[in-house]
């Protein structure tokens, strides 16, 4: 399907704000970006037939309200990344997004017959705006949880990553028991902190006295570790060039964005995180959504965005 991203309406004062740095939290200040379909729908169902790819109503039946809701209105609504290559990431110069999340959300779209629109969030912002609609959907980099199965609907997992430490070379941090009595820059609203020291209690680097995963709090924990949580990654990353931190955990994928020369990587990996498309929970749009990411994960679909985007 062809698209092109439509000009959006932003004045000189949203583009200085765009360039001014790493510590500016997009999520609060872009517009979204609206990827248009092309107008002629029977061609474009046409043309997804030659290619195997099934009109909305032929993906889960009889379309539910909120699918049709969202045919009906013309576009769907998706949160995503701005920072994370290969899966989600805005160019500050045209507002374009590329990455394989980006691909996920385009193809849903497409197979609605409708446009996209791209609003970024971050890991504290993605469920409030789920939940208050003003997105259908989030793509971006959502880890699976039972905790948060409670409340959203996610899809059949599309990426399995898992959580590391980069650190400064030259701070001599190789491994977790590296990290004992150290502050640690982490995302508010992510579940990294915790994933660290359930790490560093099961190699028996902390003793886990108190420590309980359900009640866990990175914002009190400080029994052999303490941490940092920031709005965006460019911060965590600012805060451990500038000393702030010692180290900066969060998914290896994001990471990756953030790995310069003068960086490296802890060598332990831990606490598989698998990717989801969050949706609200109940919907028929969470049904629609599952079906296509399951087909897509049968026909290489995804594996060939995972290799198109250079993903570990």
């Amino acid at each position: 399907m062809k698209k092109k991203v439509l000009a959006m309406v932003l004045g000189v004062a949203m583009v200085m704000a765009t360039l001014t740095g790493c510590g500016t939290d997009k999520a609060a200040t872009a517009e979204p970006v609206v990827v248009t379909a092309e107008p002629d729908v029977a061609a474009e169902d046409s043309s997804a037939a030659e290619e195997g790819e099934a009109p909305a109503e032929d993906v889960a039946g009889d379309v539910s309200a909120d699918v049709q809701a969202i045919i009906d209105r013309g576009v769907l609504r998706v949160g995503v990344k701005n920072a994370v290559i290969g899966f989600g990431f805005q160019d500050e110069l045209t507002g374009e997004y590329s990455g394989m999340e980006i691909s996920l959300a385009e193809k849903i779209a497409e197979s609605l017959g409708v446009d996209v629109e791209f609003t970024t969030v971050t890991a504290a912002t993605r469920t409030e705006l789920l939940d208050s609609g003003d997105i259908d959907c989030v793509l971006a980099t959502f880890t699976i949880t039972d905790e948060r199965k409670q409340s959203w609907d996610f899809s059949t997992p599309y990426y399995t990553d898992y959580v590391t430490v980069l650190v400064q070379k030259d701070s001599g941090i190789t491994g977790l028991a590296d990290l004992k009595d150290k502050k640690v820059g982490v995302s508010s609203g992510s579940t990294s902190a915790r994933s660290l020291v359930t790490a560093m209690v099961e190699n028996g680097v902390l003793s886990g006295d108190g420590f309980d995963k359900e009640t866990f709090d990175p914002s009190t924990w400080t029994d052999g570790i303490s941490f940092a949580q920031y709005d965006d990654y460019p911060t965590i990353s600012t805060a451990l060039s500038a000393g702030e931190v010692d180290a900066f955990c969060v998914d290896k994928s994001i990471l990756a964005v953030y790995h310069t020369d003068d960086r490296t990587y802890i060598d332990d990996k831990f606490a598989p995180q698998e990717y989801g498309v969050a949706t609200t929970k109940g919907s028929g749009f969470s049904t629609y959504v599952d079906g296509l990411v399951t087909g897509w994960l049968s026909d290489g679909t995804i594996d060939g965005l995972i290799a198109e985007n250079g993903i570990e």
